[in-house]
């Protein structure tokens, strides 16, 4: 796609040539030569407009070729034994952080490849460059790191059935969330044996306000119904239901979306619960680390103030009361509420519970 700065460097170019030849053609055609050279600077202007009004197209162009069924692959032949793993970044404050997630990812062997989806087109060239080299030389396992530049800011574009995805299972995960391998292996195992079920670490909750007869987002101390992107896990096939499927009904919600600039794994969780009927499954994590959590302090100093406050959460009264909104007229748009609660945390092992006395010291008993 060609940015603004690209297309005005194109005009100029021609209204260079157009003064030099010009030159040549004597005097009596003075008049036309300017009459040319006034059309081509107009058409500056013109070509400063062409990628917005061209963007739309373009999202179509693409969303028909990933959508048509002859260029999705047969599901038999999807690797059952590995993940795809499917980074969201956007803010280039993060990029150091992100280059680390990707290559923690990159050396579990349940990992196929990691595909690191750009979603800012505002990026230069140089920059979206340097971090394609750097992902693609920093793997710490036989896991290929790839960049995706996006056309869009879209958050819909992170669920795009991609061709590139030749595994039955993906991982979608945000750019400011580190999990341990063990962690991830471990929900890989859950998933295969609830293959329909969305898997994941950070849960929220759908509620009504019986006071002003509207949904909201929130948590429940034992209950949820929400797994978020931080760390999601499901299977290819709902990839293609969000940015295929359901006909005008999901184009709207995906116009809400963007329009929204938030809620995309609502949606996906609204997508899976009328699938199955069923609420998703969240998995205990032995390390997840929240860098853009609202909630860390500012101990780090600058580093972690410019990685935390990029992101949507950090505005939180904001955030909720969007997502609110979002659960309100996805239910409208749906015409009943599919979301369904989970009860229970799926644990890596059971231990015993009562604690023993060891020398001084009060310790889990089969510790």
């Amino acid at each position: 796609m060609v940015n603004p700065s690209e297309g005005l460097l194109l005009c100029w170019s021609i209204k260079y040539h157009i003064r030099v030849d010009s030159s040549r053609v004597g005097a009596k055609m003075g008049v036309y030569a300017v009459a040319i050279c006034l059309f081509f600077s107009l058409s500056v202007v013109l070509c400063l407009r062409i990628p917005n009004l061209s963007s739309d197209i373009e999202k179509d162009t693409i969303l028909s070729s990933v959508c048509h069924p002859g260029n999705q692959p047969n599901p038999r032949t999807l690797r059952p034994d590995q993940l795809t793993v499917l980074i969201n970044g956007y803010s280039e404050s993060r990029i150091p952080l992100l280059h680390s997630i990707a290559a923690s990812y990159s050396a579990s062997p349940v990992v196929s490849s990691v595909l690191v989806l750009w979603g800012n087109p505002s990026t230069s060239p140089l920059t979206l460059s340097q971090l394609a080299h750097n992902l693609s030389v920093s793997s710490w396992g036989n896991a290929a790191i790839s960049l995706v530049p996006q056309s869009s800011s879209s958050l819909n574009a992170r669920f795009l059935p991609r061709l590139s995805i030749g595994t039955r299972a993906v991982l979608v995960c945000d750019d400011d969330v580190e999990v341990d391998l063990k962690t991830v292996e471990f929900a890989f195992r859950m998933w295969k044996g609830n293959p329909d079920r969305l898997i994941g670490i950070f849960v929220r909750s759908h509620d009504i306000d019986m006071t002003r007869k509207e949904w909201i987002y929130t948590v429940h101390p034992n209950k949820y119904s929400i797994v978020l992107t931080k760390f999601m896990m499901m299977k290819r096939e709902y990839l293609f239901k969000y940015s295929c499927g359901g006909g005008s009904l999901m184009r709207e919600m995906r116009k809400m979306v963007d329009e929204m600039q938030n809620c995309e794994d609502i949606l996906m969780n609204f997508v899976v619960a009328e699938e199955t009927n069923t609420g998703p499954l969240m998995v205990g994590a032995e390390r997840a680390r929240d860098w853009g959590d609202p909630r860390n302090e500012d101990s780090d100093g600058d580093g972690l103030r410019l990685v935390r406050d990029v992101g949507l959460s950090s505005r939180k009264a904001e955030h909720r009361k969007r997502r609110g909104k979002c659960i309100t007229e996805f239910h409208r748009v749906f015409g009943r509420m599919p979301l369904r609660f989970s009860y229970g945390k799926l644990v890596s092992s059971v231990g015993e519970q009562g604690l023993c006395k060891k020398g001084t010291n009060l310790v889990l008993c089969d510790h």
